[in-house]
């Protein structure tokens, strides 16, 4: 049991209780060391008694703690105390975007689209650092006044395993954005994530959840078993390519799902620009398992009960119908007997063999087909081939020789030439934001350090060089060599160095780092000293990371006048 005013670790005092779990309980404490608040999760007390989950929990929390994100929650320290493993992380003072869904509902398009750049933004960091989240919801996100967004519970997610089934007060929670594999006990992935992704923007835009149950078992077999419902049919001013992430994220076939969060990335800077908004409707390239639709019969009547008098004069009425009906019966069996003989013959539909068409010219093609009696879809399909020449058919589906019916209606691809993309000229740029791009055009990107004559000329993961030249046309599974400097960048000893403020948020400004001023009344030190740093010095720095400082300014001073009494002498 953890009580108001209890150390843990000898210097986390607890102030309150902030949230529980099925996992854990968390606890708004100071810092007694570094003067800040926390917020502090401490394992619930029964599974601190299995070791294997303890070792997992320990291991992937140090794993998170190493996530450095704008909008991933900071873990700060881990550890373990008389029996009590904890985690100390970053103190956000802001409320749940489930909360927020709650009270407003869905929210409007450019709501949606700016939570989920930020959303997919920490969660592609993440996957870059091999760390898969396992339980993104609404009620792991925060939301700041400011709009901006922090994902939580990284360790804890990732020590959760597939019994969390059983778990009731933990699972009614996260069943709902369960992936169809996790639902069925496989593995969690990249892809699983994706999905999570995509049924938290559904949310979003709907106000409501897709699937609904009694208990978690019922909404595991929907993930598994439904489609996602239409949120175009729910709200017709939905453009289409903002459905089509959700297709995408959500199918239940995780080949059907983005690659990676950074094409869902992509597609969500994309989807309001006015040429992507009227886009077609997605398709999937991959069969879907097939969903079973539960028909509810009709209730039977009861036919009310007659006496035995009422039956006896009923029955040779009875008896005349039923003569007259197997009469009837007997005459329609024949008849269908003949027609089951020789309809067919009569109207058989001959089959043909779709013919090999790839390498042809679509005018070649669409002859063909139409000569062998088959119709032609008016939509010409494209993709990118690398044998075929841009324009020349690839292939057709149904696929050649295969057998149909005359009258049937084929579809064209015809060849874009190579996949592949012009590189341009990354030095100077961030290698990181190149390295997802061109991975999202599926090359090989491989990062090289270079020695540099005078480091201060240069800035750690800016590009200085790259192989091949820009103008290159690389195709799928080529690679790019980028070259960054051989530099690291740490922290100065703002304290001891006596930096001032505007110094140091140059410095923040130069290394794109999210720099937060505190000031605090005393008189040991004069006033704009710098008396605290968040970041300890020579560690390294990283794009996007938080920086707190502490600035030092003198005492409110009373009036001396207020002390006057009236009517004395001063």
């Amino acid at each position: 049991m953890v009580i108001k005013g209890q150390l843990i670790n000898g210097r986390y005092k607890i102030i309150r209780l902030i949230g529980e779990g099925g996992m854990a309980n968390v606890y708004l404490a100071e810092d007694t060391i570094l003067d800040r608040k926390v917020a502090v999760k401490i394992l619930r007390g029964d599974l601190a008694e299995d070791e294997k989950f303890i070792r997992r929990f320990q291991r992937e929390a140090i794993s998170a703690s190493s996530l450095s994100h704008p909008n991933i929650v900071e873990i700060y320290d881990v550890g373990e105390d008389s029996g009590k493993y904890f985690i100390v992380m970053e103190y956000i003072d802001g409320r749940t975007l489930k909360s927020l869904i709650k009270k407003r509902g869905g929210l409007t398009l450019e709501e949606v689209v700016d939570i989920m750049l930020q959303l997919t933004s920490a969660i592609a960091h993440a996957h870059d650092s091999y760390i898969i989240h396992r339980d993104i919801k609404p009620q792991n996100v925060l939301i700041l006044d400011d709009g901006r967004l922090k994902i939580t519970d990284f360790g804890i997610a990732m020590a959760l395993n597939s019994n969390e089934l059983t778990q009731t007060n933990s699972v009614m929670g996260s069943v709902h954005y369960l992936p169809p594999e996790q639902a069925n006990g496989n593995v969690a992935t990249i892809k699983s994530d994706i999905y999570s992704l995509g049924i938290l923007m559904y949310e979003l835009l709907t106000g409501k959840i897709p699937f609904r149950g009694e208990n978690a078992v019922e909404i595991a077999i929907k993930q598994m078993k439904e489609q996602i419902p239409s949120v175009r049919k729910q709200n017709p001013d939905i453009p289409q390519s903002i459905e089509n992430i959700i297709l995408k994220a959500c199918a239940k076939n995780p080949k059907n799902r983005y690659d990676s969060v950074a094409e869902m990335y992509m597609d969500l800077e994309n989807a309001l620009k006015e040429e992507y908004r009227d886009v077609k409707r997605v398709v999937y390239k991959y069969p879907e398992q097939d969903l079973e639709e539960t028909k509810v019969m009709e209730p039977i009547k009861e036919n009310n009960i007659k006496n035995d008098d009422d039956e006896k004069k009923n029955n040779s009425k009875i008896d005349k119908v039923l003569i007259v009906l197997s009469t009837i019966a007997i005459g329609l069996t024949i008849m269908l007997g003949l027609l089951i003989i020789f309809l067919p013959k009569l109207t058989a539909i001959p089959e043909v063999k779709v013919p090999e068409l790839s390498g042809l010219t679509v005018e070649e093609a669409i002859r063909q087909l139409e000569e062998l009696g088959l119709k032609v879809n008016p939509e010409i399909k494209e993709e990118h081939h690398n044998e075929i020449e841009e324009g020349k058919v690839t292939r057709t589906s149904p696929s050649s020789n295969r057998t149909v019916k005359k009258g049937n209606e084929i579809t064209i691809y015809k060849s874009l030439g190579e996949a592949g993309i012009i590189i341009e000229d990354y030095v100077g740029k961030n290698y990181f934001e190149i390295k997802v791009m061109l991975e999202f055009h599926k090359l090989y990107v491989l990062g090289e350090k270079k020695e540099v004559d005078d480091v201060t000329k240069y800035k750690e993961n800016i590009i200085i060089e790259q192989k091949p030249e820009p103008g290159t046309k690389l195709l799928e599974g080529d690679t790019i060599t980028l070259y960054v400097p051989d530099i690291i960048t740490e922290y100065p000893d703002f304290v001891a160095e006596s930096w001032s403020v505007e110094e140091i948020k140059t410095f923040a400004d130069e290394y794109g780092l999210n720099l937060s001023i505190e000031y605090k009344e005393t008189n040991e030190y004069p006033e704009g000293t710098i008396i605290y740093q968040s970041r300890a010095p020579k560690s390294r720095v990283m794009t996007g990371a938080n920086l707190k400082i502490v600035v030092a300014t003198p005492p409110i001073q009373e009036d001396p006048l207020d002390d006057i009494i009236p009517g004395e002498d001063s």
